[in-house]
């Protein structure tokens, strides 16, 4: 009768993992993330080609290098789906542990590529963002933390989250990386919110990182720059900006055509932040409609099947990682179409990186294995056996 009302499937003694995991998953989202790596991989024939000729490489070097990476991040997110909460706690806190001590040693060790901002751990044949891998981390460990202070003689757990959040951002501010920084602390005032805060307290931090926007504005140089260029009633046409928005408004609803257009002869970031200057462009509104729709299709389905959770753990940190992996989409299209400052983030399994796809295939894989339903693992039979 359960399963009838509620949907869940029951696992079976002997169940192999396999099936279990199949019948359990969500395969809409699935299904969504795949959509959303096929389009990368379609975008990135035309978007990387030019910097590839630059650089007296193959011409399709990059979308080589994007399907080896994208085809180890998509096996990394397939296996942490068939994970369970308690593993995906384990393996997010050992996550985290390893990418802040990455993030540590980037001062000593770390490089910019030119960009002003010293983000990258380079092993020679290949580089490392740290900040990506810490992400899906950080939910982790702060949801573990958060929901151990809601059992009976549990720790201070929300301080700690608290301190471990105010800890990441300053780091990755001081890199420079304010939209990673960002990013973090919208996650962690996400999972406070869903913990149980009260919503003055969620105000007094979102004031606190007020401040510190200010703050960050008079005394840098990289943040006062992008933050200028935003409030500017101008765009420079020979910006990065400039290109992008000139891009999407000539692409109209249909595109110029697959491979005619010129935004990534001018933008040297086309194929990784501003890809959907491309997608628009070439392909038009439709496209950028269709990788809209398949990110909200992945938040919306993931927290309709977390308000049926009734695990702490796999509650909070399910609506960390579905919130942020939304909001990192937008914030990358919203920088496209000038309706925020320059914030250097990739857009989701679709923009190349080797960091990037992997990274975001273990937030995703974390996110699936997450949403699984379990048996008698609902909010809703909780508060039906309760009455």
């Amino acid at each position: 009768m359960t399963e009838m009302v509620f949907g869940a499937a029951p696992v079976r003694a002997g169940d192999p993992i396999l099936p279990r995991w199949w019948r359990t998953l969500d395969k809409w989202a699935l299904a969504c993330v795949l959509g959303l790596f096929a389009m990368g991989l379609l975008l990135g024939l035309a978007a990387s080609v030019p910097l590839a000729e630059k650089n007296n490489l193959p011409r399709f070097y990059y979308v080589q290098r994007q399907a080896v990476f994208g085809g180890l991040g998509l096996l990394v997110m397939l296996v942490i789906s068939m994970l369970s909460p308690r593993q995906i706690r384990r393996i997010g806190v050992l996550g985290f542990v390893i990418s802040f001590l990455m993030i540590l040693a980037l001062p000593f060790i770390g490089t910019d590529f030119g960009k002003g901002a010293t983000r990258w751990l380079s092993l020679g044949f290949v580089s490392v963002q740290p900040s990506e891998f810490l992400k899906p981390g950080f939910v982790a460990l702060c949801a573990w933390f958060m929901a151990a202070s809601q059992e009976v003689g549990g720790p201070p757990g929300r301080l700690y989250s608290f301190l471990a959040a105010a800890l990441v951002v300053v780091l990755l501010a001081l890199q420079p990386d304010f939209g990673q920084a960002s990013l973090v602390l919208f996650s962690w005032l996400v999972m406070y919110f869903v913990a149980g805060a009260p919503m003055f307290l969620l105000l007094g931090v979102a004031g606190l990182a007020l401040t510190g926007g200010i703050f960050a504005y008079g005394a840098s140089e990289h943040f006062a720059r992008r933050i200028n260029g935003f409030l500017s009633p101008e765009i420079d046409p020979r910006t990065q900006i400039g290109y992008a928005t000139n891009a999407i408004q000539e692409g109209g609803f249909f595109g110029v055509g697959v491979g005619e257009g010129t935004v990534k002869w001018s933008l040297p970031d086309a194929h990784t932040d501003f890809i959907i200057a491309v997608a628009a462009e070439e392909y038009g509104l439709v496209m950028v409609l269709a990788i809209i729709a398949l990110y909200c299709a992945i938040v919306t389905r993931s927290l309709l099947r977390l308000l049926k959770e009734r695990d702490p753990f796999a509650r909070i940190a399910g609506t960390g990682l579905a919130c942020a992996f939304g909001v990192q989409a937008l914030i990358n299209m919203g920088v496209a179409v000038r309706l925020l400052p320059a914030k250097g983030m990739t857009l989701p399994f679709v923009s190349y990186g080797g960091s990037s796809v992997i990274a975001s295939g273990i937030a995703a894989g974390m996110l699936l294995a997450l949403t699984r339903t379990r048996p008698q693992g609902e909010l809703a039979e909780l508060l039906r056996r309760g009455r």
